[in-house]
C-alpha cells in the first residue's frame, strides 16, 4: 500500500496534534519506538503498511532496512527483521509538523509525553504503544497467549499500565520488572490476554490504524492457544 493509498484509506486530521484516533495511534507509536528532538521526529516499525499509515498521518520520509538486534528480554538471543523508519523534519522551510522545533509537541524537554489531547482515543493510543514497544506471542510451555510491553522509559510503561487498567475489559498486569538490557517490562495476565488483545484490535479494519502483521500474530497465537486446550 502506497502512502497515497494509506491516506485515502484512513481519516487524517489536518493537525497532527489534534485529538483524533489517527493522531493517538501515531503518537503511541512515537512514544513506543520513536525519538523526538528539536529538529526531527523518527519512529520505527517492523510493519510496512503501518509505516505507510504513520506517514499518511504526519508526512515525512520512509526508509527500509534489515536489522539484527538483541531480544529485549534476553540479550543472548538475536533476531533479524525488517525495519521501517519514518523521519519527519530536517527541512527548515517545512519545520517540524509545521513548527520551528519540538516546543508545542506532546513531549517535554526530558522526553516525557503528554497525552491529554488523545484521552478520548485510548484504544488507538494503546494500540500504537503496543505496536511500538510491545510483543505478542504464543507460550508453548503453558499454551497461553502472552502480551507484554518493553521500554527504557519506566514512566511510559507506568502510563501504559494505567491505560490498560482503565480499558473496558478486565486485564490485570504484572509489576514492572527490569530487563537484562537495563530497561523495564511488564506483561498482561495470561488469562486476560485473549480478551484484551481482541478488544485492542476490534474494529481496527474500519480505521486502518493497525499493523496487519501484529494483528495476524495475535490471531495465530489465539488459534494456537485454542488448539492447545482441545
Amino acid at each position: 500500500m502506497s502512502g497515497t493509498e494509506a491516506k485515502a484509506a484512513i481519516e487524517v486530521p489536518s493537525d497532527p496534534l489534534a485529538g483524533h484516533p489517527a493522531t493517538a495511534y501515531f503518537w503511541g507509536h512515537v512514544a513506543g519506538s520513536g525519538t523526538v528532538s528539536d529538529e526531527r521526529i523518527e519512529v520505527v516499525t517492523n510493519d510496512e503498511e503501518s509505516a505507510q499509515v504513520l506517514a499518511a498521518v504526519a508526512g515525512g520520509d520512509l526508509e527500509h532496512e534489515t536489522t539484527t538486534r538483541d531480544y529485549a528480554h534476553d540479550t543472548s538471543i538475536t533476531r533479524t527483521e525488517d525495519e521501517y523508519t519514518l523521519s519527519i523534519g530536517g527541512d527548515e522551510n517545512a519545520g517540524l509538523l509545521g513548527r520551528s522545533g519540538a516546543l508545542g509537541l506532546p513531549v517535554d524537554g526530558r522526553g516525557n509525553y503528554r497525552f491529554g489531547a488523545f484521552a478520548s482515543h485510548d484504544r488507538e493510543l494503546l494500540r500504537g504503544l503496543l505496536e511500538g514497544c510491545g510483543t505478542i506471542c504464543f507460550k508453548s510451555s503453558s499454551g497461553t497467549v502472552g502480551i507484554s510491553f518493553v521500554h527504557d522509559d519506566r514512566e511510559l510503561l507506568e502510563f501504559a499500565r494505567e491505560l490498560i487498567a482503565a480499558c473496558p475489559v478486565e486485564a490485570p498486569v504484572d509489576d514492572l520488572l527490569e530487563t537484562s538490557s537495563g530497561g523495564y517490562w511488564f506483561g498482561v495476565d495470561d488469562a486476560a490476554a485473549p480478551d484484551f488483545g481482541t478488544w485492542l484490535y476490534e474494529d481496527c479494519e474500519g480505521t486502518g490504524l493497525f499493523a496487519p502483521s501484529r494483528r495476524r500474530k495475535l490471531e495465530q497465537s489465539l488459534e494456537q492457544a485454542d488448539a492447545y486446550d482441545e
